[in-house]
């Protein structure tokens, strides 16, 4: 297939070592992102082009808006939520302890407010990550393990079906979900290792139901029919893109984070915009994302 080139914004300056976690809040019309190595916390407001940093005390995974003024950062271990207007951090949700050697990676809502949350060995050095659940009365729940790099976990448009990739296979896999149980069934794969170009990291689902997968050391964004077929690859100006999210005033926009890390100075002298935040227009609309629920 044919690679697309479309026009792109840079909302944040290249340069960051790992950006990842690009999350639209709809409600402030804001776009929160991390850099899991700085290890920073970042907000950019659309109606000023503003960008509000918040360091964190150690590696930051993720980042996901509330129904607040608060977001939750996934820490080394656990949950905590982030008063943005304070900087305090309080504690929410204790996911794994007793492995240092592991960090929280990816974390997204369902449509029913569930938070949900991967765990990995730090590089994806061993395949002993999981699959956490935090339900909006925070209880938590181990759901899968023998993970190696989670990410793309997101939702179809109702809710129903559940994705998820763990970037070392190289898949896309779904699983059908029950939205009263907050579960998904049996894992399946949707879209096999090599059917597009790189690995696939973070993805989004838009108002159709196609999957955007941005596609890690291959310097372009896939979009896959919820059959799994490739439906369109475009070609981006960062060769590791890492998440990306729909946003803007009618969700037409398309965010995407990018990383640096591991490139050799000659790569990064070669590719100036390597680490930056990104913004194109692929024609058509994403959706609402789910928020969790506001601290009491």
């Amino acid at each position: 297939m044919d690679m697309e080139s479309l026009p792109f914004d840079v909302i944040a300056p290249a340069g960051q070592t790992l950006g990842e976690s690009a999350s639209w809040c709809a409600r402030t019309q804001a776009l929160w992102w991390i850099d899991i190595r700085a290890p920073q916390v970042k907000r950019w407001n659309s109606a000023t082009g503003a960008i509000d940093v918040w360091t964190m005390p150690e590696l930051c995974g993720a980042v996901v808006p509330t129904g607040g003024a608060e977001v939750v950062v996934a820490l080394r271990a656990d949950l905590r939520w982030l008063d943005p207007r304070t900087g305090a951090l309080v504690p929410l949700a204790s996911l794994e302890t007793g492995q240092p050697e592991h960090r929280l990676n990816e974390a997204k809502c369902d449509r029913q407010g569930r938070l949900w949350c991967g765990s990995m060995w730090d590089f994806g050095k061993q395949a002993t990550g999981g699959l956490y659940r935090l339900s909006t009365d925070l209880q938590v729940r181990k759901v899968r393990s023998a993970v190696t790099i989670p990410n793309g976990i997101s939702f179809a448009p109702d809710g129903r079906r559940m994705y998820f990739v763990d970037t070392a296979t190289g898949c896309i896999e779904t699983a059908d979900y029950d939205t009263d149980a907050g579960m998904p069934a049996s894992w399946r794969t949707l879209v096999g290792a090599g059917v597009a170009p790189g690995r696939p990291d973070g993805n989004t689902v838009d108002a159709d139901g196609c999957i955007w997968s941005t596609r890690f050391g291959a310097a372009c964004i896939a979009r896959f029919t919820p059959q799994g077929k490739l439906d369109r690859l475009i070609r981006l100006p960062v060769s590791q893109p890492t998440s990306c999210a729909f946003g803007g005033p009618d969700l037409g926009t398309l965010f995407i984070t990018s990383a640096t890390q591991r490139l050799t100075p000659e790569a990064l002298a070669a590719e100036p915009m390597a680490g930056a935040l990104l913004a194109l227009r692929p024609g058509v609309q994403g959706l609402t994302e789910p928020s969790f629920p506001e601290m009491a």
